[in-house]
């Protein structure tokens, strides 16, 4: 499918999204600089084809939003470094934006991937609760049918699972059930015994994450739909507080990296906060990562999430925990907080508390909150993850659409939350960009919810295009159900993005999309999707390889220039 047979071209179709965020630049509070540069932007294909097998716009939504990234950066090198006699160019390969959107199927540790069942053994386990590792815990999150015909209600037992197998009448553990579709049949079985609304009480009471899955015009009925369609797809707001601008820390390393002596504190677990951050350490951030030693964590998603960054364990409701964040906070530029609505607030450390914490020492603070409902409407404060809102928004039923069924279907790939990533890291770019210009605080607010609102805004690809996809797909693709799982779908989904597309995955030399390290704290090398976005005269490349949560002291004072004295080697 490439550009000489088909009208539809990709690359063109990510700078008229791109174009398309542009028009939303006041709402977004992007720096007038960006919006002024627009031209210096391009976009790249080496072969201009469509990837994933979605009906949404996908890989050129996710290089708009990469391109908007980079040219936020790009203007705060211009405040950092000098502007030059022209914008600084951005690149963005509609390549690289693909692999982006699906970097845990890319990233391999010691030469196995995510899917490969030995893979287990050179991780460090947080899965406290043996809600990933074991295969019925693990379906305690998946999209079953309810009571009622043609209504399915996605639950999701978290990293728990408990409290959600037991909601629907069923054991915590099962050593008894291994096969797959014995699985299955069974929890499909109980969640069929209650109807959409009585599994939303029986959530509710709970404090759960579950939602029914809605169709999109379905979803914009709700008051929470009609209220948050009408949103920009992030918000980079100023909080209160009258603080000087902040001058850049003095750079050590003597190459252009527009973060460098930035310090992040991250607050979150699993995709699309880590991507957040992840993103600021590609620009030279100090990201130090902070896990509760008694919160359980997917442990494969840390090979990738925890590039660039420090990860320390601290847990805040002890006494001593709390007393060693403060140390961290007296001189923190940037907290990105993942975790349930109100969670942090209730500790002390939201927004509003940091911005008085920052009024209090002089200098600004920002901070990212990332969330699945979004920021306003009724559904605000509901937990959630990925495939939460790709089931509300109405994304899980147009995949089932277009795969030809006539029930909704889970996308493969956590490309939600990797879009949300981006999102959140524009939020945080643009307000250490304005704090650095004008002084003061912001809060920067971006939701999975949110993005997926974003792909309906731009559109799905039209009929004759998603035929042609179609078309081209491995007949397991359409053996798919409602009731896969993730990895099903997703596994089932890269044999077929490998098969056809090998240059994704063995391009030629000077062109890989990935990377290889050896970790000192992994003892293994890693492989790892590289940073996408080029921008001219910017270094935004990573100076240290992954570690599994807590390898780290939570202290400012670990992070070295290159990250050679961690015994962190770049492959190549």
């Amino acid at each position: 499918m490439t550009q000489d047979n088909l009208e539809y071209s990709p690359v063109q179709e990510a700078g008229r999204i791109l174009s398309y965020l542009y028009g939303q630049s006041e709402r977004l509070n992007l720096p007038q600089e960006v919006v002024a540069n627009r031209e210096s932007v391009s976009f790249s294909s080496s072969h201009n084809e469509i990837y994933f097998p979605i009906p949404f716009k996908e890989s050129e939504t996710l290089a708009a939003l990469k391109a908007l990234e980079g040219s936020v950066a790009g203007a705060l090198a211009d405040l950092r470094f000098g502007r030059g006699t022209h914008p600084r160019a951005v690149e963005v390969s509609l390549e690289g934006a693909t692999a982006f959107g699906c970097q845990a199927y890319m990233a391999k540790i010691d030469g196995l991937s995510k899917l490969d069942p030995k893979v287990k053994s050179k991780l460090k386990d947080t899965d406290l609760l043996a809600a990933q590792s074991n295969g019925y815990r693990r379906m305690s999150a998946n999209l079953y049918k309810t009571k009622n015909p043609n209504e399915f209600y996605h639950i999701h037992g978290s990293l728990e699972a408990t409290t959600t197998l037991n909601m629907i009448g069923l054991e915590g553990h099962r050593p008894d059930l291994t096969d797959y579709e014995d699985i299955i049949q069974v929890i499909e079985s109980h969640v069929q015994q209650y109807t959409v609304a009585e599994l939303e009480e029986m959530n509710k009471a709970r404090r759960q994450a579950g939602v029914p899955a809605l169709k999109y015009e379905d979803f914009l009925q709700t008051p929470h739909g009609k209220l948050n369609v009408e949103q920009p797809p992030w918000k980079v707001q100023q909080l209160l507080g009258n603080t000087p601008a902040v001058k850049f820390p003095e750079g050590k390393s003597g190459k252009p990296r527009v973060l460098e002596g930035i310090k992040v504190l991250e607050m979150c677990r699993i995709i699309a906060g880590p991507t957040v951050t992840r993103i600021l350490a590609e620009y030279g951030a100090d990201v130090l990562k902070i896990t509760s030693p008694n919160l359980p964590d997917v442990p494969f998603f840390q090979v990738d999430g925890n590039m660039g960054k420090h990860a320390a364990d601290l847990d805040l409701k002890t006494d001593a925990g709390r007393i060693e964040f403060e140390k961290l906070l007296a001189d923190v530029d940037v907290i990105v907080d993942g975790y349930r609505p109100g969670a942090l607030e209730k500790l002390g450390y939201g927004p509003q508390s940091m911005a008085a914490l920052a009024e209090k020492r002089g200098k600004g603070i920002v901070y990212v909150n990332e969330n699945c409902f979004g920021y306003e409407g009724e559904w605000a404060g509901r937990a959630g993850w990925q495939q939460i809102a790709d089931c509300v928004t109405g994304v899980a039923w147009a995949q089932g659409e277009f795969m030809g069924l006539s029930t909704p279907v889970v996308p493969p790939f956590p490309i939600s939350d990797y879009g949300t990533g981006c999102m959140g890291a524009i939020a945080a770019l643009t307000g250490l960009y304005h704090r650095a210009q004008s002084g003061g605080s912001y809060h920067g607010m971006a939701s999975l919810m949110h993005y997926d609102l974003l792909l309906f805004a731009v559109g799905q690809y039209p009929a004759e295009v998603q035929e042609r996809l179609r078309s081209t797909q491995l007949a397991e693709f359409f053996k798919l159900r409602h009731c896969d799982s993730v990895d099903r779908i997703s596994s089932t989904v890269l044999k077929g993005m490998q098969s056809r597309f090998p240059h994704l995955y063995t391009p030629d030399e000077g062109h890989a999309l990935t990377e290889r390290w050896f970790s000192h704290a992994y003892g293994a090398d890693i492989e790892v999707v590289r940073p996408v976005a080029k921008i001219e005269g910017v270094d935004n490349t990573f100076v240290r390889a992954s570690r599994p949560n807590g390898a780290d002291a939570p202290t400012w004072g670990g992070f070295t220039i290159d990250g050679s004295g961690e015994g962190d080697i770049r492959r190549g």
